[in-house]
């Protein structure tokens, strides 16, 4: 997988520069968390982190099929971009979006074209998007989720869906956590 994120960065920067200048920088942020987990990862750390950069191109405007970003960005991966497989399974699977997919009629869709990566590496993903501001900032999953929450309303559809999987992303945040706090604790 040698030169994945090379090839990562300038494929998410073309989609989302410029039309989308504040994902564009969010996207970064949630590369830079990566980074700053590898060691849980291992071997993934390339996938993860081309993963991280590439997770919202479904917002662009050329790619937004069914308004459903991770289904649209991992179409466009996997249909024109011939991207690795895994690369495309942690993008349609990102941040929970099953429960999304749900919400929007689409579960079928997504998990019948998708199958999930491994567990450690969706919550490593997770972590690094409920991690990261709109502008590529750190924070911490509470204030993301509020932040979103707000941003598009309570009552909305991407409101209710955040609030819904609330549970699952602080879960999968304390695992990732545990996980570096015990590759922090091992004896070289």
């Amino acid at each position: 997988m040698t030169g994945l994120t090379e090839w990562a960065y300038p494929l998410a920067e073309s989609l989302l520069s410029e039309p989308l200048p504040r994902r564009w920088k969010h996207s970064l942020g949630v590369a830079e968390r990566a980074r700053t987990i590898a060691s849980i990862v291992g071997e993934d750390a390339e996938l993860l982190e081309a993963a991280a950069v590439l997770h919202d191109i479904g917002y662009a405007p050329d790619l937004a099929k069914t308004g459903f970003h991770p289904l649209d960005g991992a179409r466009y991966l996997r249909d024109v971009a011939d991207a690795d497989e895994r690369v495309v399974h942690l993008v349609a699977h990102h941040s929970c979006s099953w429960m999304e997919a749900e919400a929007r009629g689409l579960r079928e869709e997504l998990e019948g074209e998708f199958p999930r990566e491994s567990a450690h590496l969706n919550d490593a993903l997770c972590f690094c998007d409920m991690n990261t501001t709109p502008d590529g900032m750190p924070t911490n999953p509470v204030d993301r989720i509020n932040e979103i929450s707000g941003r598009y309303g309570s009552d909305s559809l991407i409101g209710t869906f955040i609030r819904r999987a609330e549970p699952e992303i602080l879960a999968s945040t304390a695992r990732v956590l545990e996980r570096v706090a015990s590759t922090k604790r091992q004896p070289m």
